[in-house]
């Protein structure tokens, strides 16, 4: 069997007098029992690729009841696609995805009751004045951008979220260094010791969110995370009252693959964040097991604003919750050029005056 020098991938061979792995290319040791549980970590990692976490998604959501149903009126988009429902209080005056005018009604789909909510917190006064706020001082945004007709045309919707609970059993290993400097019969000297650094836990995992709707970009949902949870209700439609409710597009499966990444990625985070007191870390390997765990089907607030500039859109969202924010900015080029040409003007004057 060939085994390969971690450092460079150049081939090993054993060597007698020193006990030990060498290799041919970087000249690297390494004892027989350290190449020997490499090799097996990567065995074991082999194994479990495709042996992702079984969600128990039977959880998650539950059948709408005649009564409730009755009260729920559903909307389709016909330029973007968009699916809502809300209560009748809702004004379906345009979409709130891509500001079609027209929001067609349609027969409410049967899809699962949500188990949670987290009501709206701030209401479209507090997401207007946000929205002027962040977009203060941006000089080359588009003056219609700042129309209170314009601004008046946010709107409050409850995204769909599945929220994953889940256990991980990990084992990483990370290559660090330490460098040290010094000057020594007139040269600079610098030293380098390196270590292999072991970190072996557990983590567990409450509520990770990942939206269900397509029509809502991922970016902007994690942007404007995260939500506190202290807030969250039983879900009732009473909530709804005068606002949008986005329907799930993408089921707890499909969305399981996201989950997995996320909780992955904070996993191998919160084990190098253990590892302190060297001037370098770099991942050498990791293997990150997630134990089955259960999903819930959850409605969070969020206000949006779409429109259109040049033919490209551009969604602002912001937390109804925390007032957390998240823009698509629209750039007016023309007063970019004039203030381009504002300054490179009275610039190329003085440096002439300068070289003259």
């Amino acid at each position: 069997m060939n085994y390969q020098c971690p450092n460079c991938g150049g081939p090993l061979q054993f060597v007698g007098e020193s006990g030990q792995l060498e290799c041919r290319f970087c000249s690297t040791k390494y004892d027989v029992s350290v190449i020997e549980q490499l090799y097996a970590d990567k065995e074991q990692e082999a194994a479990s690729v495709g042996t992702g976490p079984q969600w128990d998604v039977s959880v998650a959501g539950e059948k709408w009841s005649e009564e409730e149903a009755s009260l729920i009126q559903g909307y389709s988009c016909p330029s973007c696609g968009a699916e809502l429902f809300c209560d009748g209080t809702a004004m379906a005056t345009s979409c709130p995805y891509c500001r079609y005018p027209a929001i067609l009604p349609s027969r409410f789909a049967d899809n699962l009751k949500p188990d949670m909510v987290i009501p709206f917190k701030l209401d479209k006064k507090a997401a207007m004045a946000a929205l002027k706020a962040y977009c203060k001082g941006k000089k080359l945004l588009p003056k219609d951008f700042y129309e209170f007709n314009h601004l008046q045309e946010i709107k409050g919707v409850y995204v769909p979220f599945w929220l994953y609970d889940a256990e991980t059993d990990a084992h990483m290993r990370f290559r660090a260094t330490r460098t040290r400097s010094y000057t020594q019969g007139g040269h600079r000297v610098t030293e380098t010791d390196h270590y292999r650094v072991v970190r072996e836990g557990n983590m567990a995992f409450q509520k990770v969110p990942v939206d269900a709707s397509s029509k809502m970009p991922d970016t902007h949902m994690d942007a404007v995370e995260p939500f506190d949870y202290a807030d969250v209700k039983p879900f009732s439609p009473v909530y709804m009252s005068g606002f949008f409710a986005d329907k799930y597009d993408q089921d707890a499966d499909f969305c399981s693959k996201r989950a997995n990444q996320r909780i992955t990625a904070s996993t191998e985070i919160a084990f190098a964040n253990t590892v302190q007191g060297y001037s370098s870390l770099t991942v050498e390997y990791s293997r990150i097991n997630l134990k089955k765990g259960e999903v819930k089907y959850a409605m969070l607030p969020v206000w949006l604003l779409s429109t259109k500039w040049k033919g490209e859109d551009f969604l602002f969202a912001m937390n109804g919750q925390t007032g957390k924010i998240i823009g698509d900015l629209p750039v007016a080029w023309d007063r970019f050029f004039t203030w381009l040409a504002g300054i490179s003007i009275p610039l190329m004057v003085l440096l002439g005056v300068i070289l003259l």
